[in-house]
């Protein structure tokens, strides 16, 4: 409960931010490395808008975003490995990709993990009601009943069940993931990107939108461009395997993989 001072307010730490007290302490033991790049989303927004004037329905760009990081992520799968105990790397079939979403929590907004399972063999339509219903119930998610209990543990009980999950993830399946996404950053208005500590083998973080001139066959248009930063767990991937991942990410995106399938349009395909 807040207490009202005489020139100040002392108002209880909130229980969720001791995870960000624990992702500064996991996230000084990796050896990150960071590749900051633009993706347009020209075609891609249309797309979405177009749905949207036809449907009522708004498709979060989130959810793309997880349909064709999930399918980058199938095609080398060493990019959400794990790397345990005695040298060795456990790699995981299916793709698990933790969203972070911003929920009402108690009167007050806060950020909540989403684990979305299997996300390489969902559909964008699944993925995006999973990340709606998560944000209208936040409560009542498997991952907020687990939080409400484990934060109230103290912090070397924390680091102790990390250190498990981290070590044994095939018994945590349901509850962990090696990749993340972060959206926080897409609800500034313009471009910029953010720079994570992360604590994943593979963090995705999701910037501004800046609206600049591109070329596009040939012509100068106005374009609109996402900005993203991948954080890549130096350790478990190398840089070449890292820029291929990555190049492969941004096509993805660019020709609007698993939105243009139900509303396909001319723009994704050149954007």
């Amino acid at each position: 409960m807040s207490q009202k001072r005489d020139s100040y307010t002392i108002e209880p730490f909130p229980p969720m931010r001791r995870l960000m007290l624990d992702a500064g302490y996991l996230g000084r033991r990796k050896h990150i490395i960071h590749g900051l790049i633009e993706v347009d989303v020209t075609g891609v927004r249309r797309a979405i808008r177009e749905h949207e004037a036809r449907t009522g329905e708004s498709l979060s760009l989130t959810a793309f975003i997880v349909v064709c990081l999930a399918k980058a992520v199938e095609a080398d799968r060493r990019v959400q490995a794990y790397r345990v105990w005695r040298n060795r790397l456990i790699i995981f079939d299916d793709v698990n990709v933790n969203v972070l979403i911003e929920a009402e929590w108690q009167g007050r907004k806060i950020v909540v993990p989403h684990v979305i399972k299997a996300a390489n063999r969902r559909t964008l339509k699944e993925i995006h009601d999973e990340i709606r219903s998560a944000q209208a119930h936040p409560r009542s998610s498997v991952e907020a009943k687990f939080m409400r209990w484990f934060l109230r543990l103290p912090a070397f009980a924390r680091r102790l069940f990390y250190w498990t999950t981290l070590n044994f993830p095939q018994y945590f399946r349901e509850q962990t993931s090696p990749v993340l996404v972060s959206a926080v950053g897409m609800f500034g208005d313009g471009g910029g990107w953010g720079i994570p500590l992360p604590t994943f083998t593979l963090t995705v973080t999701l910037g501004g939108i800046a609206v600049k001139p591109g070329v596009v066959d040939g012509r100068i248009e106005i374009r609109e461009y996402l900005d993203v930063t991948l954080s890549f767990d130096h350790d478990v991937i190398d840089g070449a395997p890292a820029a291929r991942f990555t190049q492969r990410f941004k096509e993805l995106i660019e020709t609007g993989y698993g939105l243009i399938e139900t509303h396909p349009t001319q723009e994704a395909t050149h954007a």
